[in-house]
């Protein structure tokens, strides 16, 4: 057998023993240009790819967790779609509302007269909250739809400095977000107890569906109401996330961390549908609206539709203030 013959014969023979091996000792070469994701998670199985680090953060080791696959098929698939769909969804409905009822009307016309509806510290904090969420919203559902939406439409260089700057804006703006949600809990939620008169709201559909339908309110009737729980319960719950994602360190494991991304897309994501519908409302969908936060002032007409009981509390309180200055001091 001649030499050429010998080494054939061997190399045969390592190759047909390697194939036999168990794949429990398959081995990658991670320095291959051929190397892939898939092939390194098939070679490693379930086991992290970790590495050496002289850091006392340990878990700067890991560059690589199987178990994170999952999370980011969350991130990347159903959170993406539940985002799109709660605003494209909640914005359909809203435009099929408008035209089946059109835009609600003040049955008995505008009176000229206004009435005092919110002071400057109400609409100073019901604007700034408006303003921070509608930044942060929009800037949280870049990073979600931002790659499929944006970067195709826009390229690279808007897509980049439109994150860079959008990443900046939510982390800052979170802050005056915060304070104008105490800041507004402090001013109304005496006002939106719920009570008996809530539920007869309800059961009229608050005279939304039907012309000439005003079922009596305070202040604010059931429906304001929910916006109002909505919000601060909402946003309480991305305040306290947010924390947990801007302090990672503070939130606990890997785990943790991604549970509170989670929660605080689906909770973004379910707001924003309820705010967009807010915003209708107060907008193009009910005469008369803006101007409660706009001026402060409504028109009296329009009061006594939809918060009945509210103008007859503050006209008693005119009224009584009157009596008592026209009383003589003794």
């Amino acid at each position: 057998m001649t030499i050429f013959s010998r080494l054939f014969t061997a190399f045969g023979l390592v190759l047909v023993l390697s194939l036999g091996a168990p794949m429990a000792s398959a081995q990658v070469n991670p320095t291959e240009s051929s190397v892939t994701e898939d092939s390194l998670f098939e070679a490693l199985g379930s086991a992290p790819v970790t590495g050496r680090t002289t850091i006392p953060d340990g878990k700067a080791g890991y560059l690589i967790n199987d178990q994170n696959k999952s999370w980011a098929v969350l991130q990347g698939q159903t959170l993406h779609t539940i985002s799109i769909w709660a605003v494209i969804g909640m914005v359909a409905i809203l435009a099929l509302f408008y035209l089946v009822r059109g835009k609600i009307r003040v049955d008995s016309g505008l009176s000229g007269h206004k009435i005092l509806r919110f002071n400057g510290v109400e609409r100073f904090a019901h604007w700034t909250l408006a303003t921070t969420f509608i930044i942060l919203a929009l800037t949280g559902l870049n990073l979600i739809i931002g790659k499929s939406v944006i970067l195709p439409l826009f390229g690279e260089a808007t897509f980049g400095t439109l994150s860079t700057w959008g990443k900046i804006a939510h982390n800052y703006l979170a802050w005056p977000f915060m304070v104008a949600l105490v800041l507004i809990v402090l001013l109304w939620i005496v006002h939106n107890v719920p009570n008996k008169l809530d539920m007869e709201w309800i059961k009229q559909g608050g005279g939304l569906f039907k012309k000439g339908v005003h079922p009596p309110a305070r202040k604010f009737n059931a429906g304001q109401k929910l916006i109002f729980w909505s919000v601060v319960i909402g946003g309480a719950a991305l305040s306290y996330t947010g924390i947990m994602l801007l302090f990672p360190g503070e939130a606990g494991t890997a785990a943790d961390w991604q549970f509170y991304q989670t929660i605080h897309a689906l909770v973004a994501a379910a707001l924003s549908a309820i705010v967009i519908a807010h915003i209708y409302i107060g907008s193009v969908g009910m005469e008369g609206a803006f101007d409660a936060m706009g001026s402060g002032e409504v028109d009296e007409n329009w009061a006594k539709e939809h918060h009945s009981l509210w103008v007859e509390e503050v006209k008693s309180a005119k009224d009584g203030d009157s009596k008592q200055a026209a009383t003589p001091a003794e």
